[in-house]
């Protein structure tokens, strides 16, 4: 597909078929003994995820995969617990984003964060956990998390009615709309950081990411229709998730 979906003529499509898919998610129960340890993974996956310059919805699909592992099965060992979390990386750029974008196993050992430990990975351990990351999710990864609803919502987060409270930002759309991109993918990020936004479905963390945007911006109203008719979410919805990013 040479043009994202979101810019489409059948992105209203995709839109419903992912929220459709989303509400097939299987609940977060934050039951694994490791859980403490999962800040620490998440910023391995983002770093290289950022080395590797994936698109942020193969970073998303590795940390979801990542958590929702180990939310159902035991790991004993810190090797495995590493292997994991590369795998679940590697399957979700091969699924989301370009194959010359899929991280090298030289890349991966050579990293800062791996040569600090006491082994390396080979490639059988990767293929042989990939595949056990398959089989554990029913060979379906096309599992939707907030950044695959996020440019969706992004394409009518800026009206030409937009009141700029204390003239700032700028007045001109485009350059607003560029600034409210960084802030929503900054509030995207954020997400990655806590799994207590599982709580919510997807899209609705998406919505919540570009309200919490044009919060930051001043922008007036907080939540237009465009944007209520193009997710189908009210202000009200997304209050409290959006208090939360905000927090």
């Amino acid at each position: 597909m040479d043009e994202p979906w979101w810019e489409g003529r059948v992105a209203s499509d995709v839109h419903c078929t992912l929220r459709e898919k989303e509400l097939k998610l299987p609940a977060f129960r934050a039951h694994s003994p490791l859980l403490k340890s999962r800040r620490f993974f998440v910023d391995i996956l983002t770093l290289l995820s950022s080395h590797c310059q994936l698109c942020p919805a193969a970073r998303h699909l590795a940390v979801y995969l990542l958590d929702h592992f180990l939310d159902r099965y035991s790991i004993t060992t810190s090797k495995q617990l590493y292997a994991v979390a590369i795998s679940c990386l590697l399957l979700a750029s091969k699924f989301e984003d370009r194959e010359d974008h899929v991280p090298k196993l030289e890349q991966i050992n050579s990293t800062r964060i791996l040569s600090s430990q006491s082994f390396t990975l080979t490639k059988k351990e990767l293929l042989s956990t990939e595949l056990l990351l398959l089989e554990a999710f029913g060979w379906n990864l096309c599992l939707p998390t907030p950044a695959h609803f996020l440019d969706y919502y992004l394409s009518a987060s800026v009206s030409q009615k937009d009141h700029h409270c204390h003239s700032w930002p700028t007045a001109c759309a485009r350059k607003t709309k560029e600034c409210l991109k960084e802030y929503a993918h900054y509030f995207l990020e954020v997400t990655l950081q806590d799994h207590i936004f599982y709580k919510f479905q997807p899209s609705l963390v998406a919505a919540a990411c570009v309200g919490a945007a044009r919060i930051c911006l001043q922008l007036s109203p907080y939540w237009t229709r465009d944007l209520q008719r193009i997710s189908d979410y009210s202000l009200e919805h997304l209050s409290t998730c959006i208090e939360i990013l905000l927090v």
